[in-house]
C-alpha cells in the first residue's frame, strides 16, 4: 500500500510549497495557520470589519469572507480598506461557488480566492450522465474556457488561490464517473490544478472537506498520494465542513482534523461550528499546538515503507468476536468505579444507568455504557442485564459470569478458553502469548507521549503477526482543561477508528464520570464507528446564510436530539445544502429571505415553507417517513 505522509512511525509534517497569503506565509516551514469565516452579510461593511477584529484578537490569522455576486466581490475593497485603516492587515480571503464573475473581480481586492470546482463551472442537479472519452474532454474544454481567465488575473495580482472542493458539491460529471468518492473529490480539484498548472500558476492551497470525518481523512490521504504521483506538493487546508455545535462539533473537527494532524498532514486549519466565529479559534489553536509537542518526542520503531491495510477505505480491523467485542460488534464503552469506597446505584447515573426507586426498575439511555470495571471493590445491588463488571483478578467478589482482568505479569494465570481482559502496554511485544490466547480481550495503555503512532503500531503488528483479539483503547488524561481533554481525546481514540482500530474505548480524566462517557460516545458518533444519538450536519453560517442558524440548530435540536440514529442536515443556504447532508436521512435549507425547504434525503419534498413554520413541518416529515418516536419522560 502506498504511504500517503512523511512517516507512519515518527511524527514528520509533510514538506508543502510555501504559499504567500497576503503577508502570512502557509506551508513550507511555516507554522500551521489558523483560519476562520466571518457570519455577517458582506454587504454590511462596518459588522463585517467588526467580526473580523473579533476573530483577529481571538487569533485568526487569515479571515474568508463569502462573496456571493458581484456586489459583494466589490465591497470586499471597503471591508480590507476599514481593516487597514484600523491597523489590521490579516490577510482576507473571498469565498467564491456559482459566480465566476465575481471571482475575477474579489481576485483584484483580497489576497486569495476560495473556490470550489463543483459549483464554480461545472453542474449539480443529481443527474446521471454517460460520457465517452471525448464528451468528457469537451467538458474539461468547458471548464478550462471558464477558469483560465481567474487564473490569469490571480497570477497577474499576485493573488494565492484555494482550490476546495467539497465532499457534498461534488458534479454531476464527477459523480458520473468517479461516482461519491474521496477518489472523485480528488480528482475535482486535479482538474483545476492541471488547468492551473498549464497556465505556469502555482500559487495554491488545496482542501478536501466533508461533513463524514471517515470520507475526509481518505480524500485527504489519497489527495496527497495523487499530488506526489504528478511532482506536486501544494499546501492543505484541513477542516471538517458543516461539524455542527458545542461538543458535537469540537469532536468531530477533533476527530477529522487530528487524524490528519497526526499523519503530518495539514498547514493551515479551520474548526466550521455553528457558533460565532471566533469560539472556533480556541479550538483550532489547540489542535495546532500538537505540532510543537511532537517535535519534542521520537519513536524508536524502524520507519514503514507500506502498509498491511488500506488508509484510503474504511474496513475494521478483523478481530474475533470474544463475549460482545470484536466480530461484527460496534466498539463498547467501559466505565470505572474502582475508586469508589462503596458503590450506590447512583453512582451509575453519569453512565447512562439511571435507577428509579419508586419503580425499582432502571432506565438505560442510549448513552450507557456496556461494561464497569470495579478493581477490587464489589457491588451489592442487582445491576441491570445490559451491563456487565469487570472485576481484578484475585477479586473474590467475582462471579462466575463476571470478568476478570489481568496484567502482563499474570498472563500465564489466564484460563485457557475463557474470556478475559488482559492490560498491556502499546510497547509490550506480547503477540506470541495472545496468539494462544484467542478469548483475551487486549486493554491497550500507552506510555508514550505520542500515543497514536506507537498505537497504531500496535495494530499494524498484530495484523502482520495474525492477531484477532479485540482490542480496548484506554487513555488516562490529566491535568488538561475539559477542552484540552476532549479535543486530545478525541484525536488520540478517533484517529484509530477512523482506520478501523479498536473494538472499545476506556476514557479516563479528572473531569467526572459524565463527561467521561459523554466523550466517549460523542467521539464513536464522530469516527461513525457507533451511532447512539442524533447527527446534526450543521453549517457554521457565513454571509449566505438565510436564517439564524445558532437559533434554529437548538430550536431544532431540542424537539429531536432524542431520535438516536437519525441525521438532520441544518444548511443556511443552497451553496452547499442538499450536497453537504448527502448522507443526512432529513434537510433543512434556507432557499430565500424568510424561507425554508425541506428534505428527505437529497430530494425536495416541501418547498418554499414560511420560516416560522418550518421546524414543525420538519417535524411533520419525520413522523410521515416513520422515523419518529416521542421523548422518554425520565
Amino acid at each position: 500500500m502506498d504511504i500517503y505522509c512523511s512517516s507512519l512511525t515518527n511524527y514528520q509534517r509533510l514538506k508543502t510549497r510555501a504559499v504567500m497569503v497576503g503577508n502570512v506565509g502557509i506551508g513550507g516551514n511555516n507554522p500551521i495557520r489558523v483560519q476562520s469565516m466571518t457570519t455577517t452579510d458582506t454587504m454590511d461593511t462596518e459588522g463585517t470589519i467588526s467580526q473580523s477584529i473579533r476573530m483577529i484578537e481571538a487569533g485568526c490569522e487569515i479571515v474568508r469572507i463569502t462573496a456571493p455576486s458581484i456586489k459583494e466581490a466589490e465591497n470586499l475593497k471597503n471591508i480590507k480598506e476599514g481593516l487597514r485603516k484600523k491597523g489590521y492587515a490579516t490577510p482576507l480571503i473571498a469565498d467564491i461557488h456559482f459566480t465566476p464573475n465575481a471571482a475575477k473581480i474579489a481576485a483584484r481586492i483580497v489576497d486569495k480566492v476560495r473556490i470550489n470546482p463543483g459549483n464554480y463551472a461545472d453542474r449539480k442537479k443529481f443527474e446521471t450522465h454517460e460520457y465517452t472519452d471525448q464528451t468528457y474532454t469537451n467538458e474539461l474544454d468547458r471548464i478550462r474556457e471558464r477558469f483560465t481567465p481567474l487564473v490569469k488575473i490571480c497570477k497577474e495580482n499576485g493573488t494565492a488561490m484555494r482550490i476546495g472542493t467539497n465532499h457534498g458539491s461534488l458534479s454531476d460529471r464527477i459523480l458520473s464517473r468517479y461516482g461519491d468518492s474521496p477518489l472523485g473529490m480528488v480528482e475535482s480539484a486535479m482538474e483545476f490544478i492541471r488547468i492551473a498548472e498549464d497556465e505556469g500558476y502555482r500559487d495554491i492551497i488545496l482542501s478536501m472537506k466533508s461533513s463524514n470525518t471517515q470520507v475526509m481523512v481518505q480524500a485527504y490521504r489519497l489527495l496527497v498520494k495523487t499530488m506526489h504521483s504528478e511532482g506536486m506538493n501544494y499546501p492543505l487546508h484541513l477542516g471538517v465542513t458543516e461539524a455542527g455545535e458545542a461538543e458535537d462539533g469540537r469532536i468531530k473537527s477533533a476527530v477529522g482534523i487530528g487524524t490528519l494532524l497526526e499523519d503530518g498532514l495539514g498547514d493551515t486549519i479551520r474548526v466550521s461550528l455553528t457558533e460565532e466565529p471566533e469560539n472556533e479559534i480556541p479550538v483550532a489553536k489547540i489542535l495546532a499546538s500538537r505540532e510543537r509537542f511532537h517535535k519534542n518526542f521520537k519513536n524508536k520503531s524502524i520507519d514503514r515503507v507500506s502498509l498491511p491495510y488500506d488508509p484510503f477505505f474504511y474496513k475494521r480491523r478483523k478481530a474475533s468476536l470474544v463475549v460482545n467485542f470484536g466480530g461484527s460488534e460496534v466498539p463498547r464503552v467501559i466505565g470505572n468505579l474502582s475508586k469508589k469506597n462503596k458503590i450506590k446505584q447512583t453512582d451509575l447515573a453519569p453512565f447512562g444507568y439511571l435507577y428509579l426507586p419508586k419503580e425499582d426498575k432502571w432506565h438505560i439511555s442510549d448513552q450507557a455504557i456496556d461494561y464497569l470495571y470495579v478493581g477490587g471493590r464489589s457491588i451489592n445491588f442487582e445491576i441491570p442485564g445490559t451491563l456487565r463488571l469487570i472485576y481484578d483478578f484475585m477479586n473474590t467478589a467475582a462471579e462466575s459470569e463476571d470478568l476478570l482482568l489481568f496484567t502482563l505479569d499474570q498472563i500465564d494465570k489466564i484460563p485457557k478458553g475463557k474470556a478475559a481482559f488482559l492490560s498491556c502496554d502499546d510497547s509490550d511485544d506480547i503477540f506470541s502469548k495472545l496468539s494462544i490466547l484467542p478469548k483475551c480481550i487486549v486493554v491497550l495503555n500507552t506510555a508514550s507521549p505520542d500515543a497514536f503512532s506507537t498505537s497504531r503500531q500496535f495494530f499494524i503488528k498484530c495484523i502482520e503477526n495474525k492477531i484477532f483479539n479485540p482490542i480496548v483503547i484506554k487513555r488516562n488524561y490529566e491535568n488538561l482543561s475539559e477542552d484540552k481533554t476532549m479535543i486530545r481525546a478525541a484525536t488520540d481514540f478517533g484517529a484509530l477508528q477512523v482506520d478501523g482500530f479498536g473494538d472499545g474505548l476506556w476514557l479516563e480524566t479528572q473531569h467526572g464520570d459524565s463527561f467521561n462517557n459523554e466523550i466517549s460516545f460523542g467521539i464513536l458518533q464522530a469516527s461513525r464507528t457507533r451511532i447512539s444519538k442524533t447527527e446534526y450536519i450543521s453549517c457554521p453560517s457565513c454571509g449566505r446564510t438565510l436564517f439564524d442558524l445558532q437559533e434554529t440548530t437548538e430550536k431544532i435540536r431540542s424537539k429531536t436530539d432524542h431520535l438516536k440514529g437519525v441525521k438532520i442536515g441544518i444548511m443556511g443556504c443552497i451553496v452547499n445544502g442538499p450536497g453537504e447532508m448527502a448522507d443526512a436521512d432529513y434537510g433543512y435549507v434556507g432557499t430565500g429571505p424568510g424561507l425554508i425547504s425541506l428534505y428527505k434525503g437529497q430530494n425536495v419534498v416541501n418547498k418554499n415553507i414560511k420560516a416560522e413554520n418550518a421546524v414543525e413541518a420538519l417535524i411533520d416529515l419525520i413522523k410521515n417517513n416513520g422515523d419518529w418516536h416521542e421523548p422518554s419522560n425520565v
